[in-house]
């Protein structure tokens, strides 16, 4: 397929995840049936942002200009291997979305828990070209492929290394979010603050799981702006993580906060469980951003003087997880 032929497609993709055709709107509610977290709403929310921040033709022939791409000869295009996470709808899906827009033959193994969404949309493409049945395959055994892009835990990225060390790969790990905040965000900003705390559960790693807020903080007008995620306390995994956690801190004594749905709880780590958002106090802001310089476990930072309140979780085309350019990687510029 020629390149501009693969940027309709998507383009036409796009507008099928947009169109609220009864069929996608069905696999939405079969995603959420087989995996309890992929509540329709986040499911539709992750698909609607990837449609319109990827899928888009004019953004994408932007995009894939900075790209040395090719033409393959039949029998010479490279076969990519990808294994993907599941911790969120559609998760891997950019990765699926590089290697397709590069030509690239890809083998992918979807995650068990977000098995339904990319199936579908794999479908779809084959419905609209049948050559994309050939050029798109899924396999449990990854083997005999040119490269590997792998996302997982730090306990998987330890097999990956060894499974793929003979092979150009990117091995991703896990990453989290913070925000800092200077105690006088509007009522706006922490609504906002609020989508990139609460979306999809949490359980990105582009949601923000940890607060740095200047001594003598108000949490009060925090904690009341995030009752609009209360809903989640009818969410029966959520629940029974936030009874767990909630438990923890009580019998241990430890000092939380709490408007019935999440827990504030004061932590040194960047990482805090389902239900749970750690926070840390500064003095100075540059000992805050001195600390977080040249961490490999942090995806975003948000703030007034970094990634907007609200739009941790609307990433756009560049914006490639771990920072490692996906498409420079496959089209041997990296």
């Amino acid at each position: 397929m020629k390149i501009q032929y693969r940027i309709d497609l998507l383009d036409e993709l796009g507008r099928y995840i947009l169109s609220e055709d009864p069929v996608w709107l069905e696999t939405l509610d079969r995603a959420g049936r087989e995996n309890g977290w992929f509540i329709p709403e986040f499911s539709k929310k992750a698909s609607d942002e990837a449609a319109k921040a990827f899928l888009k033709r004019d953004l994408l022939e932007t995009w894939l200009s900075a790209y040395p791409l090719q033409e393959y000869a039949p029998g010479k295009t490279p076969l990519t291997g990808i294994v993907m996470a599941g911790n969120i709808p559609m998760v891997g899906f950019h990765d699926l979305l590089c290697g397709f827009a590069a030509g690239h033959q890809l083998m992918l193994k979807p995650s068990s828990k977000d098995n339904v969404l990319i199936r579908h949309l794999v479908e779809k493409l084959t419905e609209m070209e049948p050559a994309c049945g050939e050029q798109i395959r899924f396999s449990e055994m990854l083997k005999g492929c040119d490269r590997y892009i792998a996302t997982g835990s730090n306990n998987s990225s330890r097999y990956f290394d060894y499974y793929f060390r003979k092979y150009p790969h990117i091995i991703r790990r896990n990453r989290t979010s913070v925000a800092i905040l200077d105690g006088n965000e509007t009522s706006a900003e922490l609504d906002r603050l609020a989508d990139d705390v609460h979306l999809y559960f949490g359980m990105g790693c582009r949601n923000v799981t940890k607060l740095y807020v200047p001594e003598g903080y108000d949490f009060v007008p925090l904690l009341e702006t995030f009752r609009k995620y209360s809903y989640f306390s009818d969410h029966h995994k959520f629940r029974n993580n936030y009874d767990y956690n909630l438990a923890l801190h009580v019998l241990n004594k430890k000092f939380y906060m709490t408007n019935g749905t999440v827990l504030l709880s004061e932590e040194a780590s960047l990482f805090s469980p389902i239900s749970q958002l750690n926070y840390s106090f500064y003095r100075e802001l540059e000992e805050v951003t001195a600390s977080l310089r040249d961490r490999d476990d942090l995806q975003c930072v948000v703030g007034r003087h970094w990634i907007p309140f609200g739009q941790a979780q609307a990433p756009s085309l560049t914006d490639y997880a771990d920072g490692v350019d996906t498409m420079a990687f496959l089209t041997g510029n990296k």
